[in-house]
């Protein structure tokens, strides 16, 4: 009886070929993401001198006007943009893979809208949003982003809860999360019902999500959380490899599955309410950069923890580009352009799956 003779060397170039794709893949998405910086700088400096804008970035120069635009506006919200993108799709892109459900973000998962309803209740019940001299403004921001940490992180435990309590699969978790997010929503659009202008109109405008309120302060306060998250998630990512292959496959390589699943869900929704509750509702982020990253270099978290990562911000940043320039002198909420690039993509992820 003759066996058939497997090619080693050949497979072992191919996989060495595919491996080198995949980081080629990453690297162009980091200069393509090195490139949008400077369209955002210059498109946000348009009537400023290019020459002096570039003299600026590069020497770290803040005494001149074109300086301090540059790294006292322009810089700290380019930088959030890929902090925040990359936290979001880090987010998603672990929680498709614990809950074996490609819908699965912080936004579906009910989270945004807990912290949306969480930041409202600071706004009407704690005074954090009032008017000044008829200007709308979130006079305590901190309230405010403490309310929708906590709220946030409550619409968590109460998915843990529900996913205790009646046995529910990993894979149905999210109609967990959508029924949680309804709820919030409902409480959110009462308390708009009862709210003053001024109330509703601070509401209105944290809820749309807005990063142009960023400081190099809290840059470097999201990136300390994003970093440590990052790190633990990527070298976890053998087990998030043997997770994506089956529980049975994950217990047969010794992971504790329930253990891994249920503190990846917490830290991935601790790192999402940070980002919220500072910067607002941007939704779908966690859904759009995961499914890219995902078509390109494939379900190998080695290089999707990366590519996402790298794509999240990517897309964040352009798509916050595109708000600030499109209509002129009005800068538009980065959160309604993330809804119109997500909601056609959502629709046709639920598509393809019950078609399934």
């Amino acid at each position: 009886m003759t066996y058939p003779v497997v090619d080693q060397t050949n497979s072992k170039e191919k996989y060495l070929k595919r491996s080198k794709l995949r980081g080629f893949s990453i690297l162009a998405v980091l200069l393509f993401t090195v490139l949008t910086v400077f369209i955002t700088l210059i498109a946000g400096n348009a009537n400023q001198d290019l020459v002096k804008i570039l003299v600026s970035l590069f020497t770290f120069d803040q005494s001149t006007v074109e300086g301090r635009f540059v790294w006292l506006i322009d810089m700290p919200m380019i930088v959030i943009a890929l902090i925040v993108g990359a936290g979001l799709s880090l987010s998603g892109t672990v929680m498709q893979c614990i809950l074996k459900n490609p819908l699965a973000s912080p936004y579906t998962l009910g989270l945004s809208s807990a912290a949306a309803f969480g930041a409202a209740f600071a706004i009407i019940f704690l005074g954090s949003g009032n008017s000044a001299m008829g200007s709308i403004s979130i006079d305590d921001p901190f309230i405010t982003m403490a309310c929708a940490f906590v709220f946030s992180m409550l619409a968590t435990g109460a998915i843990l809860v529900m996913t205790k309590l009646t046995n529910i699969s990993a894979e149905t978790m999210v109609l967990s999360g959508i029924a949680i997010g309804a709820i919030f929503s409902a409480g959110l659009s009462l308390m708009q019902y009862f709210a003053d202008s001024v109330q509703l109109s601070a509401m209105v405008s944290w809820s749309f999500g807005d990063l142009n309120h960023s400081d190099w302060f809290w840059d470097f306060v999201m990136l300390l959380i994003l970093l440590p998250i990052a790190a633990y998630f990527f070298l976890n990512r053998w087990d998030l490899n043997s997770l994506d292959a089956g529980d049975e496959v994950a217990k047969g390589l010794g992971v504790n599955t329930e253990r891994f699943r249920t503190l990846s869900l917490l830290i991935t929704a601790f790192l999402s309410a940070m980002l919220v509750s500072r910067y607002g509702v941007i939704a779908f982020i966690g859904l759009i950069g995961p499914h890219i990253a995902r078509m390109i270099v494939g379900s190998d978290h080695r290089y999707l923890i990366p590519m996402s990562m790298a794509l999240g911000g990517c897309i964040l940043l352009v798509a916050n580009c595109v708000a600030a320039n499109i209509v002129r002198p009005m800068v538009l909420p980065v959160g309604l352009l993330t809804s119109l690039l997500g909601g056609p993509m959502f629709i046709y992820l639920l598509a393809r799956r019950y078609r399934r």
